[in-house]
């Protein structure tokens, strides 16, 4: 595939309001998790998530991932302004799946707000309700809209929030809630909520209109995995290791993985997946254990964590604090869907 330009990038997150904020705290090892003032763990405590501390913990889904994703999509689209009045912009929208707790016509609501947000903006819209990796769905439908010259640029968002009364407590019924404590769960995770945004276009476009482009998707890897959490099955991560080659492979000869950003949140399954497919792909890697996992600072965001990772790879070349240019984004749904994305970050001024 032809690499595709990220010429904008925006995020609201528990530990920051925009991207470059968010980026910093993930860099300075901010932690934005609180005790939930109401929901409480069968071993009486406090549960504890990732909470965006602007909203009231009352808000409900649907006005939660409004106000998480309009922000960030608002700030991924500054680059655009209103230079660009007829140019062709696609939406991907990346969601969590069904589960207790989430609201039926999430997917129609949030697409009718950022259609009224953003009137007139978006030629196309689709959504991806697959949770972890819904992101990558997302950007490979972009990479074929903007390489089959059906869009001029593409928006990918990503927005979850499991801050829902109903979803909390199923979390915890299927022993997936991180706890202290001897009957509570020390391998689980932090329920978070978050948004990211991504405004991709092709390196013509970015050429020719002269935008300067942060940072580019040099290729990406989708693949399945059988072997499913919450099942009696052993995963060694077959999916994952297929959708990593598929992202490594059409890499030039010698090149090496720099940064890894990944999903993993503190759950055994996770963190046995990525050991298992690290260690078959290990040649194209610097230090596959060397990894990034921001869900230790935001909590777990579900369907807002790629393009947050992503957005995270671009920053730390272009701030220098990373280890080099090349960073790969994995992620893994519950479902089974497993996506990998390698980027090149771009210094300022070097797109």
């Amino acid at each position: 595939m032809e690499p595709v330009a990220i010429i904008g990038l925006g995020a609201s997150t528990p530990i920051g309001r925009s991207v470059w904020a968010s980026a910093a705290a993930v860099r300075a090892g901010v932690s934005g998790f609180f005790e939930h003032p109401s929901m409480i763990d069968t071993a009486g405590e406090a549960m504890r998530v990732a909470k965006a501390p602007w909203l009231p913990t009352t808000m409900e889904e649907i006005e939660r991932c409004r106000e998480l994703v309009v922000p960030a999509i608002l700030e991924a689209l500054t680059v655009m302004g209103t230079a660009f009045p007829a140019v062709r912009v696609g939406l991907a929208l990346a969601l969590p799946p069904e589960r207790p707790g989430r609201q039926v016509r999430l997917a129609h609501e949030l697409l009718t707000i950022v259609s009224q947000y953003f009137p007139r903006r978006f030629s196309s819209a689709e959504v991806f309700e697959h949770g972890h990796a819904a992101g990558h769905l997302a950007v490979d439908t972009a990479i074929r809209s903007l390489q089959n010259g059906h869009s001029d640029a593409y928006v990918v968002a990503g927005v979850d929030s499991y801050l829902a009364p109903e979803t909390l407590e199923w979390i915890e019924e299927c022993d997936q809630l991180h706890g202290g404590g001897e009957l509570n769960n020390a391998w689980g995770f932090i329920p978070g909520e978050a948004a990211g945004a991504l405004l991709l276009t092709t390196t013509r476009f970015s050429d020719e209109h002269q935008v300067e482009r942060l940072g580019d998707v040099l290729t990406l890897g989708i693949d399945h995995e059988p072997n499913l959490i919450k099942t009696d099955t052993v995963c060694v991560g077959e999916g994952l290791t297929r959708a990593l080659r598929a992202a490594l492979t059409p890499l030039p000869r010698g090149a090496r993985i720099d940064n890894v950003f990944c999903d993993l949140n503190g759950e055994t399954y996770r963190a046995d997946e990525y050991g298992f497919a690290a260690l078959r792909t290990r040649e194209w890697f610097r230090a596959a254990t060397d990894f990034v996992a921001p869900a230790d600072c935001w909590g777990d965001v579900g369907a807002a964590g790629t393009p947050l990772h992503i957005a995270l790879g671009v920053i730390a070349h272009r701030k220098r604090y990373g280890k080099g240019p090349l960073s790969m984004v994995c992620a893994s749904s519950e479902s089974g869907e497993r996506g990998a994305a390698v980027i090149c970050g771009y210094e300022a001024g070097g797109g």
